[in-house]
């Protein structure tokens, strides 16, 4: 018996604009995999991403290209050999391990964690972006945008409206390697914990060898678990994205690797819905640090999807939304 496989568009409205270094959102558009055998369905959501050459059309023609295979029974290994890393290959992958759990087939130890997630601040004016601090006031981390504009003043506001809250910096590529090196006394005088992505991923060589007082972490550098071997000596983390590694599957392998590289591990999303931070919990309950706040961005989301609180803690799904609600086995250390 084959498998019923459909790939569909859905589009889910920002309460508000989402905007970093690159431009500005109103909408989250995503793709949805279904797929059903024996009476049981798998679901998974990968959410396009301009940076990386997507756009919602070409995405789901690549998941619709490849449904076939998926219905004659192609594995989760099998799909990281025929398909390129990237959102669509995710909505498969996870809709893959969703049906599998329903069937009883995933090995899964302790209940899935809470776990505090960073709440984002978009880039504005500092005025403006002081103003936002003000009102995520409770969240025990905050992530901070910036661009090449005025960074330094933009940091200082909400520092100083967030005295006590930990705070992160990500400036989406838009950093020189003078930035860089010139911020860096700032960041340590402003307790950033650290520094994500500063440098177009092209031009990241530049880090190669640089230790300064802020670690700094690597995300559209880094997409699977063969990247380590490169980024190792120009990065102290790694952030996880499911849409960059093309699922869970590779999500987990790229954890290993930063683990057996001593590299410290902190999982992201794009904007989505909950269904795309289900089975980004697994990496989050195995990493250093958490930046889950993609629905929180929507006018609403799906039911029973996570709770995301104003402190940033993020709990689990229902347990019949996605996959186990427990801990997958991994059969390594975490």
């Amino acid at each position: 018996m084959l498998r019923a496989v459909t790939a569909e568009i859905e589009r889910w409205p920002l309460r508000t604009p989402f905007r970093i270094a690159r431009g500005v959102r109103t909408e989250a558009e995503v793709i949805v995999v279904t797929i059903s055998e024996h009476g049981v369905t798998g679901r998974g959501e990968g959410s396009v991403t301009p940076r990386y050459g997507e756009n919602v059309e070409q995405v789901l023609a690549q998941a619709r290209r490849v449904a076939g295979e998926v219905a004659a029974g192609l594995t989760r290994e099998e799909i990281r050999r025929v398909m390129p890393p990237g959102s669509a290959r995710n909505a498969i992958d996870c809709a893959l391990w969703d049906l599998a759990a329903k069937r009883g087939e995933i090995a899964a130890t302790a209940p899935l964690p809470p776990v505090t997630s960073a709440i984002t601040l978009g880039i504005d004016t500092p005025e403006r972006m002081a103003t936002a601090a003000a009102a995520v006031r409770d969240a025990r981390l905050v992530k901070v945008k910036v661009d090449g504009r005025e960074p330094e003043a933009c940091l200082r506001a909400v520092r100083a409206t967030l005295p006590d809250t930990r705070l992160i910096v990500d400036a989406n590529e838009s950093w020189t390697m003078a930035q860089v090196e010139a911020l860096q006394p700032v960041l340590a005088g402003l307790d950033i914990a650290f520094l994500e992505q500063p440098l177009p991923a092209a031009d990241d060589a530049a880090l190669e060898g640089f230790r300064g007082p802020v670690p700094i972490c690597a995300d559209e550098s880094c997409h699977v678990a063969a990247d380590v071997a490169r980024l190792r000596n120009r990065y102290a983390y790694v952030n996880i994205k499911l849409d960059k590694t093309g699922g869970l599957t590779e999500a987990l392998a790229l954890h290993a690797a930063a683990r057996d590289a001593n590299m410290g591990v902190m999982v992201g999303c794009m904007i989505s819905t909950s269904l795309a931070i289900a089975p980004a919990l697994q990496i989050a309950a195995r990493a250093d640090c958490a930046d889950l706040d993609g629905p929180w961005w929507l006018a609403g989301d799906r039911a029973g999807g996570v709770g995301i609180a104003p402190d940033g803690t993020v709990t689990p799904p229902a347990p019949d939304f996605w996959g186990p609600p427990r801990l997958i086995d991994t059969g390594t250390p975490d």
